[in-house]
C-alpha cells in the first residue's frame, strides 16, 4: 500500500478456479465464459481452471462455483467466491450469472482496497488482537458489517478497543476510503506448549 492508503495498481494476473460437482462438465466453459467477459474489459492476462468431478467421489450433492483472486503490484491478494444454491434451497443459478456475479464480487473488493478483502477482516483483526502485546496495524477496506459486529465481540471478549482512522483516497487514485485500524494485541500464548 502506498502512504495514502490507496491500493496500488493490479498485476495483468487474475487467477480463478472454477469447479463443477455431479453436473454437466459443459458448466466450466459457461462459467468462464461469463467471468471473462467482465474481466476481460480490464485485464487480458486472466486464468481461470476448472475442476470436474464426478462418480463416487464427488459426493452426494450436485453443484458449482467460482473462486478468483487478484494480486496487486505490491502483493495484496485480493478474492471473490460464488456458488450455486444446494438443491431444494433457494432458487436455481445459472453457471452465466454466476461467473458475472463472481467477477463484479471481485471488482467491488479491488475498488474497496485494503490489505485483506472483506470477507478476511475479522481474521486480520482477531491475529491482531491475539498477537504480542505490541501495536498492530493493517489498512482496511470500509468495514463489512460483519466487521463491525465482530469489533464488538472482540470488545466484550478480550476488552480490547481499536483505534479507527478513515483515510481518504487521494483524487489521482480511484477506489473507496481506507481505514486505518490500530490496537495493541493481549499477548495470548498456548499454555499447552512445553518449553525446552
Amino acid at each position: 500500500m502506498k502512504e495514502d492508503g490507496c491500493p496500488r495498481r493490479m498485476t495483468p494476473l487474475t487467477l480463478g478456479c472454477r469447479y463443477s460437482v455431479r453436473v454437466s462438465p459443459q458448466m466450466a466453459n459457461r462459467i468462464v465464459d461469463s467471468a471473462r467477459s467482465i474481466l476481460n474489459k480490464f485485464i487480458p492476462d486472466i486464468y481461470i481452471y476448472t475442476d470436474h468431478m464426478k462418480g463416487i467421489n464427488s459426493g452426494k450433492s450436485p453443484g458449482f462455483g467460482l473462486s478468483l483472486v487478484a494480486e496487486t503490484t505490491n502483493g495484496t491478494f485480493l478474492s471473490a467466491e460464488l456458488t450455486s444454491n444446494p438443491q431444494g434451497q433457494g432458487a436455481a443459478v445459472l453457471p452465466e450469472d454466476l461467473g458475472r456475479n463472481c467477477a463484479k464480487l471481485l471488482l467491488e473488493e479491488i475498488y474497496r482496497g485494503g490489505c485483506v478483502d472483506s470477507t478476511n477482516q475479522s481474521l486480520a483483526l482477531l491475529f491482531m488482537t491475539l498477537g504480542q502485546q505490541d501495536v498492530s496495524k493493517v489498512l482496511l477496506g470500509p468495514l463489512s458489517p460483519y466487521t463491525i459486529e465482530f469489533l464488538r465481540h472482540l470488545k466484550s471478549f478480550f476488552q480490547i478497543m481499536f483505534k479507527i482512522e478513515t483515510k481518504p483516497c487521494g483524487e489521482e487514485r480511484k477506489g473507496g476510503d481506507k481505514v486505518l485500524m490500530t490496537c495493541v494485541g493481549i499477548g495470548f500464548s498456548n499454555l499447552s506448549k512445553t518449553l525446552k
